[in-house]
């Protein structure tokens, strides 16, 4: 019996460009970064992934924020990155 081999590969993964603003670039240190993301991952997976990235001082701050994937507002953290190419990360702004 003839067995083709397995090619293993590796996951599926996509980048996404993660924008901090107000409190949350502070608490990250930084205005933008690149992240790597599995493939199937979520808003939930992205900022569960940055919050343990960057500390307790940014998970606190995430729990607050809103988010926008390429421009569009995230009502539901469940969503799918798919295809996204940015993650906004919006605390709340005093004022208005």
């Amino acid at each position: 019996m003839s067995m083709t081999p397995s090619l293993t590969t590796s996951p599926v993964t996509r980048t996404l460009t993660v924008r901090y603003f107000a409190a949350a670039k502070a608490a990250a240190g930084t205005g933008e970064e690149t992240v790597e993301l599995p493939g199937d991952a979520t808003v939930a997976d992205a900022v569960a992934a940055l919050g343990t990235a960057h500390g307790p001082e940014l998970a606190q701050v995430l729990l607050r924020c809103s988010f926008l994937l390429d421009e569009v507002a995230v009502r539901d953290r469940s969503a799918a990155v798919g295809g996204a190419a940015t993650l906004d990360v919006l605390p709340p702004f005093a004022g208005g």
